[in-house]
């Protein structure tokens, strides 16, 4: 066997062990089952996983930027007319969330954790100072204080909204953005104080809220199941809430939006546990989009997430008292905010009824500037990038005894929208490439083996092509010699050129006769002597 056959056996024995192996690895997924495998089992949370860090204290900068609604017509308002708002802002501040007080619980399956939370001013990502900007927009105290009254009988009522008056407080009233914010001493709640101690004399739309938690929550490690990473097992002890007039609505679902489990995929809906909205509500899939050049999915809040309960029946557990629900795209949270008449929505009502868009002049809902969203890498399900953006609502009605409100319609008045963002940094981005490319390699490894046994099998039909052309040309050399081996008639004569001139007479034989010309004489070839 020659050097070339050899060489065209061994080819073929590797390409066709590199195909075998490689397609029966792709049809098994052997590679990608192992690096799933891995994944799930470092994303736990424990003091020896990599992620256990970052879920302590995530490295993103999270940004707070508050805008306000600046009443301009406050009479044309309380005459019976249509309020018009200008948005001012933001007013944007850093936000710093360490996790503290960390304690594993059950043999490290679950973990309980504090999320107290700061916030510091940007000046250079603000509109302006929040201690100069003056506002006008409505006066919450006075609402809530009015709505409590409304049980009460008209005599009450009036004596109280007389000594309002008294006092100078109004439907709307004149602070700077950082009272507004950060608190006032409010003369309302001051006098409620004097008479129930257990009333604030302070108000403030994030008053006590600056270096404090939200509650005490207990989460799921994703010890015993990779889909239960970061979920929430209990809040404030409590495995539901009993706010909600329905089981579903009162169920705890999901996690606090730092964190998600591995391997997400398109179909699946991603569910928050949002404490400033009391309720849990649901994230579906969007689109792909690109982030630092990380692949990643977008998730939103569908518009079934507020929905009238007339649309989407499951919402009618978020009506309090039963069957007492407002439209599409606003959310009544009077059952966590002591009574008072505030409702939630997305910024300048996106996703909500026209008519509470027409209410209101200067409002411009857009999904660009109002929408919620999230953006997750899909292999470890880490957040790239993060938009949470809800908007503060007071439902404004009349009420007898109160004057000033005879001529009110009522309107679910906007106060001021907070848009909470975060993406990631830079160095992490790298880090997360680096560990994609990694996961992509490992995957597709069979594919590579795949891929070397196609080149083989080309190299493979190029070297037989080849041989089956030089044998060819080595038959017709064989054939040729052969055939020329044979004698002819050609081969046993010869062409001898004769002299231009004729032989004397006397060299010419006498029975040629003498011709005039050249000519040419055929003689036999004489053996040549070696």
């Amino acid at each position: 066997m020659t050097r070339r056959s050899c060489a065209i056996y061994a080819t073929g024995i590797v390409c066709a062990h590199l195909l075998i192996v490689g397609i029966a690895l792709v049809v098994a997924q052997v590679f990608q089952t192992m690096i799933h495998s891995r994944l799930k089992k470092e994303f736990v949370l424990s003091e020896k996983s990599q992620v256990f860090e970052s879920w302590k204290n995530p490295p993103p900068p999270v940004y707070m930027e508050y805008y306000f609604f600046n009443v301009t017509n406050p009479e044309v308002f309380l005459a019976g007319g249509k309020a018009a708002v200008t948005q001012i802002g933001p007013y944007t501040y850093r936000e710093y969330r360490p996790r503290e007080n960390i304690t594993f619980l059950e043999n490290g399956t679950k973990i309980y954790a504090l999320n107290p939370k700061t916030f510091v001013f940007v000046p250079e990502k603000s509109a302006g100072d929040p201690q100069v900007d003056i506002i006008r927009t409505v006066n919450i105290p006075f609402v809530a204080v009015m709505n409590e009254l409304n049980s009460y009988s008209f005599f009450l009522r009036s004596a109280v909204s007389f000594y309002m008056s008294r006092l100078g407080v109004s439907v709307f009233m004149t602070r700077t953005v950082h009272e507004v914010l950060w608190g006032f001493k409010d003369p309302v709640l001051t006098k409620l104080h004097s008479m129930r101690p257990e009333v604030d004399e302070y108000f403030g739309l994030m008053w006590k809220k600056n270096g404090s938690h939200e509650g005490e929550f207990v989460f799921h490690t994703g010890e015993e199941n990779y889909m239960d990473y970061g979920k929430i097992d209990t809040w404030n002890g409590l495995r539901e809430m009993s706010w909600w007039s329905s089981n579903q609505s009162n169920m705890i679902n999901g996690t606090d939006g730092a964190v998600f489990h591995p391997l997400i995929n398109r179909n699946e809906l991603l569910y928050i546990f949002a404490a400033d909205l009391c309720r849990s509500i649901h994230l579906a899939y969007v689109e792909d989009v690109e982030v630092k050049g990380i692949q990643a999915y977008r998730f939103a809040p569908p518009k079934d997430v507020l929905m009238n309960p007339d649309d989407n029946p499951t919402n009618a557990g978020f009506c309090v008292p039963a069957g007492d629900c407002l439209g599409t795209g606003v959310l009544k949270v009077s059952v966590c905010r002591e009574g008072a008449p505030i409702v939630v929505s997305f910024p300048h009502f996106y996703q909500a009824d026209p008519k509470y868009i027409n209410a209101i002049d200067g409002l411009n809902p857009n999904k660009e500037e109002h929408e919620t969203y999230l953006d997750l890498q899909p292999t470890t399900g880490v957040p790239i990038r993060a938009c949470k953006r809800a908007q503060l609502n007071i439902i404004l009605k009349r009420v007898q005894g109160f004057p000033n409100t005879r001529f009110i319609n009522e309107t679910i008045f906007p106060i001021m929208f907070v848009n909470e963002t975060a993406t990631i940094d830079d160095e992490s981005a790298s880090q997360m490439r680096t560990l994609l490319v990694m996961v992509t390699v490992g995957s597709n490894f069979p594919l590579f083996i795949v891929g070397m046994g196609i080149i083989l099998l080309l190299v493979l039909i190029v070297l037989f092509c080849r041989n089956r052309q030089k044998k060819n040309e080595v038959k017709r050399i064989d054939f040729t010699e052969a055939f020329h081996s044979f004698p002819t008639a050609k081969d046993e004569t010869a062409y001898t050129q004769v002299s231009d001139k004729p032989d004397d007479s006397s060299e010419t034989p006498a029975s040629q006769p003498m011709r005039n010309g050249s000519y040419i004489a055929m003689s036999p070839v004489e053996d040549q002597k070696c």
